[in-house]
């Protein structure tokens, strides 16, 4: 019989409901506490999401030897802390994106993991989404002939209640880490690591973190990929990849299962829309599902979004914020 998956939850929040509701429908995963920062918020989570067990302090729920893997869901510069008090435990993590404030931050987490050999990974639930592996399929076979610009733009504009963690520098905040990470991802999936950054930003008026964000990757094939994320204006938050012989086009919030994928063919001149079936829930269930088998069979690092591409993912986000001058409390650069 297949060992049932003991998940814990840190932070109680919106992205921690979606995580616990979508593990509903992963078979052989089972959610079975929660910890937040007080009693009462995880036992109402825990209520909400049927956890069997609730804790008002994170080590409380590390030391039950029942919980097998944890997933971190509290903000950004909390995922260092956090994680690294996971792994002294010798706990399984899958910790949100970002994964870390920089890539110092990063490189550590990791190679604690690696000398507790114990399993982490970063959740960028898009690389498990549907969707984004049959674009992936498309370009390897060819269709769109040799990539040449990547165009992303990712915008909203916050409504009250706004969440201090989107404008506070303490919490990480500002659009590169939040949203325009998804640019990035996707630009380096498509095309690799740029020869060349670009970038600039305009500061909150308060805070000063990036409010808007353009950054410019060239590549010494003549690719090129443009990506803007903002927190002023609300964008269409559709990718645009076009090579030699075609183009892709992900619709509205093609970071989500729910991006359609339409496809133009220079040589036959017509779109056409490609069905990929999905499954209901928010989608991270499918992160979810490929933790498991990794816990299940012994690995301490995922085979498909791995330890190295998620450090190239922060020091690609650590190059663009020095070039655009968005800086944290914890950076040393």
């Amino acid at each position: 019989m297949r060992k049932i998956i003991r998940w814990g939850i840190i932070g109680c929040g919106k992205i921690a409901a979606k995580f616990a509701n979508d593990l509903q429908l992963v078979e052989g995963a089972e959610l079975y506490a929660v910890a937040a920062r007080s009693l009462d918020a995880a036992q109402a989570f825990a209520n909400t999401h049927k956890a069997e067990k609730a804790f008002g302090s994170y080590t409380d729920m590390l030391h039950d030897a029942a919980v097998d893997v944890i997933y971190i869901a509290t903000p950004h510069s909390f995922h260092y802390e956090h994680t690294m008090l996971c792994l002294t435990y010798r706990k399984a993590v899958l910790c949100e994106k970002p994964f870390a404030i920089n890539a110092i931050q990063a490189n550590k987490m990791i190679h604690f993991a690696r000398a507790q050999k114990v399993f982490l990974m970063e959740a960028l639930w898009t690389k498990f989404l549907p969707h984004y592996q049959q674009v992936m399929r498309m370009v390897e076979a060819g269709k769109l002939g040799t990539l040449k610009s990547v165009l992303i733009n990712f915008g909203f504009k916050p409504q009250p209640p706004i969440s201090p963690r989107l404008y506070e520098p303490s919490l990480g905040g500002g659009t590169m880490l939040d949203i325009g990470i998804y640019n990035v991802f996707m630009a380096l999936s498509l095309l690799g690591k740029p020869q060349h950054i670009q970038a600039t930003m305009m500061p909150h008026a308060t805070t000063r973190v990036d409010e808007q964000c353009a950054v410019l990757f060239t590549y010494a094939n003549g690719a090129m990929a443009q990506l803007f994320s903002s927190f002023v204006s609300t964008l269409p938050t559709e990718a645009e990849i076009a090579g030699t012989n075609g183009s892709i086009r992900l619709t509205s919030r093609f970071y989500e299962p729910s991006a359609t994928i339409q496809y133009y063919s220079y040589s036959i001149r017509e779109t056409t829309s490609i069905d990929v079936p999905r499954e209901s829930g928010f989608g991270y269930q499918y992160e979810a599902r490929h933790v498991n088998e990794c816990i299940c069979n012994g690995l301490t690092e995922s085979p498909v979004w791995s330890h190295a591409q998620t450090i190239e993912l922060m020091e690609t986000l650590d190059a663009i914020r020095k070039i655009a001058g968005i800086k944290y409390p914890d950076d040393v650069f």
